[in-house]
């Protein structure tokens, strides 16, 4: 079950049917069917936007946003898929902080639920920096059924990674 790197800690049953589905070469029927639809943000402008306007809704007393950007090089130098940073920089007698948030090019051309669940992800860290039950409470609370998003976004992922034959529609 190698090519399950991005399901590690789920239940061994849940592997099995994953497996299954690979096995059978239907994984990418099952997440077509499941998402169908590609979201329009392919912009650095537009994903600002689409993230600030779900900060509103959530976490208006978060800190601002300085920076929210597709990043092509991200999962492959953090081996991560969303990122959150808060650089801190003196100015004048004064020290600033700025804070990013970085989504993974790879998901210009997912659909827009997978989006969703990687900028909610970062949003939450605005308030958990761990990967806690409250960081997952705050995630499911932005995002009701957040858990099955990410186990389906991880889902994409294991079929994206696998040999390109695999992946013809």
């Amino acid at each position: 079950m190698s090519a399950l790197k991005y399901l590690q800690g789920y239940p061994a049953a849940l592997l099995q049917q994953v497996q299954q589905l690979l096995d059978e070469q239907r994984l990418e029927a099952y997440l077509q069917q499941r998402y169908p639809a590609r979201h329009q943000i392919q912009s650095d402008k537009a994903l600002y936007a689409y993230t600030v306007a779900l900060k509103q809704e959530h976490l208006r007393n978060a800190p601002n946003l300085d920076k929210v950007l597709f990043d092509n090089r991200l999962d492959l130098t953090h081996r991560a898929l969303g990122l959150h940073t808060t650089i801190s920089r003196v100015q004048g007698g004064k020290l600033k902080a700025k804070k990013e948030i970085r989504v993974a090019s790879l998901f210009k051309q997912a659909a827009p639920e997978f989006l969703q669940m990687i900028v909610v992800h970062e949003l939450a860290h605005l308030k958990e920096q761990e990967h806690n039950k409250a960081f997952y409470q705050l995630c499911e609370h932005m995002l009701p059924g957040y858990r099955q998003l990410e186990f389906d976004t991880r889902l994409y992922l294991t079929w994206r990674d696998l040999p390109v034959p695999a992946q013809q529609p």
